[in-house]
């Protein structure tokens, strides 16, 4: 039996049934710096292992693995972070406090083994998660890289036993590095465009959905670095703005001025037109692998890329910074992953539009740990079959999931 389940931006995918025999119970958390989070918490009888699934803006609640742990023994934890369904104001390191309160909660309810699970932004989340938390307090990050404090040298994060990661893409700002379109050369207008950099140029190499378009290496190569261009010009943006407020503040905190508390709290809303212009998306030929034509958005990023939907739109200066910007983020996956000494597992989705073959490969070097498996399952992003009638990513991705736990833990007492 089956049931179809939500999950990520608006997929659907087929998943395991849930057992019978689970029970469910609701938990709001305190966080160290005290703001409140929830989390649901499904057990089977007798689970010995809990599987602790997050994600820093969508709500994975029903996310799709879930009954592929409990039918395997396992108990899941599912939690939200304090932005979650809104990441306009999303601080990464605020997202870790939030983790860490889920992770001592499950400490506290006397489960065996912890096992973090990231599925896609998740990945990232978890990776840089276990990195704090592997460190001495005193050399955990006290601020964003925008500055504002965030004590995660008071928290208390307790490490989980092992990682399993499935789609893990290499991060907000990583991602976001190789979607930003680079030939918008105005950021107050939607339409500006270098046409010299324009991805959807026939003169630049590309085709009209859905036949494979085809991108010379000199263009690739001037395009990649025009990308980093355009986010560090977003980030001068992003610090200019921060500074203001943060100048602001000080002088209210000096004059009791009231007009500096207003400018302080007026550093405003970041407008990020065009960021679903990843080449790989519509020029299959770039690190192949059996996704489809198209993006996690659609399949014409020719025209998604120029709507309202997409990564990183809408941002608060300081969570561009520390969630979107390539450059300034510290939750980059590659960055973290020499300290996730864990054991891991990761599971690369060979139809994947987000974590591509090369990605994947670069993750699982970059692991810390003695006991790193890379595993390559059919499947899309999201969970999905690749074709209609063959199992879902989601399915196959469990199988694997419970050999490895099985051959690791005592998954029931």
């Amino acid at each position: 039996m089956s049931t179809t389940e939500r999950i990520g931006a608006g997929r659907y995918v087929t998943a395991a049934a849930t057992p019978d025999n689970t029970t469910v119970s609701v938990h709001e958390l305190t966080t160290t710096d005290g703001a409140t989070v929830s989390g649901v918490l499904r057990t089977v009888p007798g689970a010995a292992t809990v599987a602790f699934l997050m994600h820093p803006r969508q709500d994975f609640t029903h996310h799709v693995l879930v009954s592929e742990f409990l039918a395997r023994g396992c108990a899941v934890w599912t939690q939200g972070a304090r932005t979650m369904g809104n990441d306009l104001t999303l601080l990464h390191e605020q997202a870790l406090l939030d983790m860490a309160a889920g992770h001592v909660f499950l400490r506290q309810h006397g489960f065996d083994s912890v096992v973090a699970v990231g599925h896609s932004g998740g990945g990232t989340l978890a990776a840089y998660y276990i990195e704090q938390a592997s460190l001495t307090p005193s050399a955990r990050f006290a601020n964003t890289p925008g500055g504002r404090t965030v004590p995660l040298p008071e928290a208390d994060m307790p490490e989980p036993d092992a990682a399993v990661f499935m789609a893990p893409h290499p991060g907000q700002g990583a991602l976001l590095m190789r979607m930003i379109d680079p030939s918008v050369v105005d950021e107050s207008d939607p339409l500006s465009v270098d046409p010299t950099l324009d991805p959807f140029n026939s003169d630049n190499g590309f085709v009209q959905a859905p036949e494979s378009s085809t991108y010379t290496s000199e263009f690739i190569d001037r395009y990649r670095a025009a990308q980093r261009v355009r986010i560090a010009r977003i980030d001068d943006i992003a610090h200019a703005r921060v500074h203001a407020a943060a100048c602001a503040r000080q002088r209210h905190k000096q004059t009791g001025d009231p007009a500096a508390r207003r400018k302080a709290l007026a550093s405003g809303v970041l407008t990020v037109h065009r960021t679903d212009a990843d080449l790989r998306c519509v020029d299959l030929a770039l690190d192949p692998n059996d996704r489809p034509y198209g993006s996690l958005f659609g399949s014409r990023p020719d025209l998604t890329n120029y709507g309202v939907v997409g990564f990183g739109r809408l941002t608060t200066p300081e969570a561009w910074l520390s969630t979107w910007s390539g450059l300034s983020t510290r939750a980059d996956f590659l960055r973290c992953a020499p300290a996730v000494r864990i054991p891991s597992l990761l599971i690369e989705l060979t139809g994947d539009q987000a974590c591509f073959p090369a990605d994947a490969r670069a993750m699982a070097s970059a692991l810390g740990g003695t006991d790193v498996t890379h595993v390559r399952v059919r499947g899309k992003h999201f969970g999905a079959g690749l074709t209609t009638g063959e199992p879902t990513g989601a399915s196959l991705a469990g199988e694997r999931i419970g050999h490895w736990l099985h051959e690791r833990y005592d998954t029931r007492h």
